[in-house]
């Protein structure tokens, strides 16, 4: 029997060849999601609670996401940052119930434990999924090894850090416990957190943390940074980081480390630059009538998104929006969700504070006249 996890096509080209990836898919969707989706609906999802494992991961806003692709009955969904495999899960499980047996799901992550609990959690939808240890930016590669270029009906990105990641204080993602400045998603390759943390310099530290954290105090964490090197430990860091911030300021909101280290991570894999690459690879291997949705957890990535997402959908169109356009911009796609995106409900988040910063923002490939 053929495995269901494979390497990048970039890592392993050779291997990812179509016929390890078993699908008879229709390339036609229908009506509803054709001619008439305008608008992601708020209901439960009919899916069945999913499978217990060690990662002890809620995926964020799981009824939205999967309202929202039940609506492709056939072809390829493709889950691009694959995490434990929830989404997945609740993908495979709606089709499932709703006796859409062309639905297919393509998982994809470069963390290679997220890799082999995912498949546990799968393991029941047989050879209706396929995992491929890689990265999204590496989409268009991927897609095309398998043979499925014209096949892809949704495509599904999480930007979030899953929990099995934050809570494993060997990875070396969470200030809460104490580990190794790591913070790699792929830990076989690529610079560690040790490295931007103790060999960057101050100016460097400062522009990563002001950037992509909108951190108001990333000078005075810079310097602090730099004066207390070498730095071995998360615990260490986030100690470092706390005695830089004034101490009124520590007393409101989380813990006053959280925004470095969610710059130091975004720094460390690329988080900007992979995103970017990753939206073009989407827009151009959807499908007609597929959809691309995105849930960010980040100011900086969450205005990437919306910037993409209107480029595709307006084409950079100015005319009056209650006149008709005139401008000859190509409008290739629409928004499914509002313009302003999807947030958690109260409920999620007092269920999952990691869910509180999410933003779910969706868009669909038109028909062509």
């Amino acid at each position: 029997m053929t495995s269901r996890i494979m390497h990048s096509p970039l890592a392993l080209m050779e291997a990812s060849s179509p016929a390890h990836f078993h699908l008879a898919l229709s390339r036609n969707f229908p009506c509803s999601l054709a001619k008439g989706l305008c608008m992601v609906r708020r209901e439960k999802p009919n899916h069945d609670p999913i499978p217990h494992s060690d990662a002890a991961h809620q995926p964020v806003m799981l009824a939205e996401v999967a309202n929202l692709f039940s609506q492709i009955d056939s072809g390829v969904i493709v889950d691009s940052t694959l995490g434990a495999g929830g989404h997945s899960f609740a993908l495979l499980n709606n089709a499932k119930i709703a006796g859409q047996s062309e639905v297919r799901v393509l998982g994809i992550d470069r963390d290679a434990m997220a890799i082999a609990i995912a498949d546990g959690v799968l393991s029941q939808f047989q050879d209706q999924y396929q995992l491929v240890l890689g990265s999204f930016e590496e989409l268009g590669e991927i897609v095309a090894s398998f043979g499925l270029n014209g096949q892809i009906s949704g495509i599904l990105m999480d930007l979030g850090v899953s929990s099995m990641q934050l809570d494993n204080p060997d990875r070396g993602f969470s200030y809460r416990n104490d580990g190794p400045l790591d913070m790699r998603m792929d830990t076989s390759r690529g610079v560690s957190a040790h490295e931007v943390v103790n060999s960057y310099s101050a100016e460097r530290l400062e522009e990563i943390i002001r950037s992509l954290s909108d951190e108001k105090y990333a000078r005075r964490i810079a310097n602090a940074i730099v004066s207390a090197r070498p730095i071995h430990s998360t615990v260490e860091l986030a100690e470092i980081v706390k005695n830089a911030i004034p101490a009124a300021t520590r007393r409101h909101g989380g813990h006053p480390a959280t925004r470095t280290f969610q710059a130091i991570r975004m720094e460390v894999n690329s988080e900007v630059s992979s995103l970017g690459k990753g939206l073009k690879a989407a827009i151009e291997v959807v499908s007609t009538g597929g959809i691309i949705g995105v849930l960010t957890y980040h100011s900086g990535e969450d205005q990437l998104v919306k910037g993409v997402f209107d480029q595709a959908c307006f084409g950079g169109c100015g005319c009056p929006v209650d006149l008709p356009c005139v401008c000859g911009a190509v409008k290739n796609f629409e928004h499914v969700t509002p313009r302003r995106g999807l947030r958690p409900t109260a409920w999620e988040v007092n269920r999952n504070y990691r869910s509180a910063s999410c933003r779910f923002r969706a868009i669909r490939k038109k028909e062509t006249s």
